[in-house]
């Protein structure tokens, strides 16, 4: 692909500086840790998202949209969320 000459009229357009690199790289690891805290304090997610995955594998549905929109509307998931969280202490 050829790329089109630099006319000379400050950096590149979609090219970071370096001290832009930096900052990107930084706030890239601190979402990560931000994101990894709020996974280990909310445990639900965790759950939701493997139960979740665990029916999609089980029942191989043609329809993944509808099937997860059935599943994440199911007016009994906050209770099997609640109960698999309770199993979870006690083993612990």
């Amino acid at each position: 692909m050829a790329q089109l000459p630099h006319r000379g009229l400050g950096p590149e357009p979609g090219v970071l500086s370096p001290e832009q690199r930096e900052e990107l790289r930084n706030f890239k690891i601190q979402t990560r840790i931000a994101n990894e805290k709020y996974l280990r304090t909310h445990k639900e997610v965790r759950l939701l998202i493997s139960s979740f995955f665990r029916e999609i594998f089980l029942k191989r549905p043609d329809d993944v949209l509808e099937f997860a929109a059935d599943y994440f509307t199911d007016p009994r998931l906050p209770n099997k969320i609640h109960r698999q969280l309770i199993q979870e202490k006690k083993a612990a």
